[in-house]
């Protein structure tokens, strides 16, 4: 008797994005759940994202800094099981809200207050299922050369500066000007 083989499609961080799909402006950040800065940044990116609605889209990235916030690789890893059930940004906002408190049986009852019902959920993160992907994002980050969070991109582009709402705004004005209507899937990411 055969057994097939049964491949399970994981929804990767890389894949998730909030905002327009056809937006042709891509604003992506690399940071971790546990920093202050990337906290407030997560504000800014609320508010560009309203302001900018249908031009910008937006793609978080895991880059845990463990050495100095121990409990932001599994953070991480939280917020990519709430993606297979496509709860990624309502995890992804509940983390930042409670980023002082994310222990493993913490990161469980935060998952509920984000809707997620997976049965799974802590047994996927204590056995580390989704680790790799948080790892993939953190080596494509140190590839692009991030070396502190968070660390933004627009359009592929590294943004240098502090990420404030109107230091943002205006990178994403030169893009807008730039790709003249262009939606990002058609320009360099």
């Amino acid at each position: 008797m055969a057994f097939g083989k049964v491949v399970a499609e994981v929804i990767a961080p890389k894949d998730v994005f909030v905002g327009s799909k056809d937006a042709p402006v891509t604003l992506m950040e690399f940071g971790e759940y546990e920093n202050e800065a990337c906290a407030k940044a997560n504000e800014v990116v609320k508010q560009l994202l309203e302001h900018y609605e249908g031009k910008i889209r937006f793609n978080f990235r895991h880059f845990p800094l463990t050495k100095i916030h121990q409990r932001s690789m599994k953070a991480g890893e939280a917020a990519v099981v709430a993606a297979q059930e496509g709860k990624f940004w309502e995890m992804h906002n509940v983390l930042f809200d409670n980023r002082r408190n994310l222990g493993t049986t913490s990161l469980k009852l935060h998952s509920k207050e984000a809707g997620i019902h997976r049965k799974q959920f802590l047994d996927e993160l204590v056995n580390s299922t989704y680790g790799w992907y948080v790892r993939e994002d953190l080596l494509e980050g140190v590839n692009m050369g991030v070396i502190d969070v968070p660390a933004f991109f627009i359009n592929g582009e590294a943004f240098k500066g502090k990420p404030t709402f109107e230091n943002l705004s205006k990178e994403i004005d030169g893009a807008l000007k730039k790709t003249k209507g262009k939606p990002a899937s058609k320009q360099r990411a």
